[in-house]
């Protein structure tokens, strides 16, 4: 990746909401507790993942629990699915250099999928496995409570946009997640594996604009 004149277009109100109260006294250690609860129970209950058949284990996710950036992604691939991690096939090697780019590491960040398992030969997630499977994303992000974050590609964007329109329509433009009084920027990007398909010099540019803005509103 590399800089551009390209920008996201931004409002200039944009910024990192204060952390909610109830967050502000969870230590990493306990946001990782909680987080590792919220794992159990979702193999356990999970309305999609404890009847699907195509995985060999769930996915959760990975990263620092207090992390300011995350990142979220459809689904775990047939590599994530037989690591148990998420993003580490060819698409998570093309959001390292995404993330190392912005001059961050893994370390510094969350990222988690919209579905916890593998769909049968990757394909693209249905709306009964989001819907089922999509508010435990939902409470993985409140745990984490981060600054700003980056929806990769379409199903991901629709859930925490809540909205029917295509990433294209939506990328690098500034938009909320809202949770209750939780409130955190969000900038819709790319999945990693349609700039595999799709590298151009164009596509390169937006990303790397949409990580602008998400680095300007970060403070970094």
């Amino acid at each position: 990746m590399h800089p551009t004149k390209e920008r996201a277009a931004r409002p200039t109100d944009v910024r990192a909401e204060p952390v909610p109260p109830e967050h502000q006294a969870l230590d990493p250690a306990g946001k990782q507790a909680a987080l590792d609860a919220l794992r159990d129970r979702h193999d356990r209950t999970c309305p999609h993942c404890t009847v699907a058949t195509a995985h060999t284990q769930t996915v959760f996710g990975e990263g620092d629990p207090d992390a300011d950036l995350m990142f979220v992604g459809e689904a775990p691939g047939e590599t994530e699915d037989r690591l148990g991690r998420p993003f580490v096939g060819r698409a998570g090697q093309k959001l390292d250099e995404i993330i190392a780019a912005m001059g961050l590491q893994r370390a510094d960040i969350y990222i988690a999928n919209v579905l916890k398992s593998r769909p049968p030969d990757n394909r693209t997630p249905l709306r009964h496995e989001v819907e089922a499977c999509g508010p435990f994303l939902q409470e993985q992000i409140r745990l984490i409570a981060p600054k700003v974050i980056v929806t990769l590609g379409g199903p991901a964007t629709k859930l925490l946009m809540e909205t029917e329109l295509g990433i294209t329509r939506l990328r690098g433009v500034w938009s909320e997640y809202r949770d209750g009084d939780l409130v955190v920027p969000l900038m819709p990007t790319f999945h990693p594996a349609y700039l595999l398909r799709n590298y151009t010099v164009e596509t390169r540019q937006q990303v790397w604009s949409d990580m602008q803005a998400v680095l300007e509103v970060l403070g970094r």
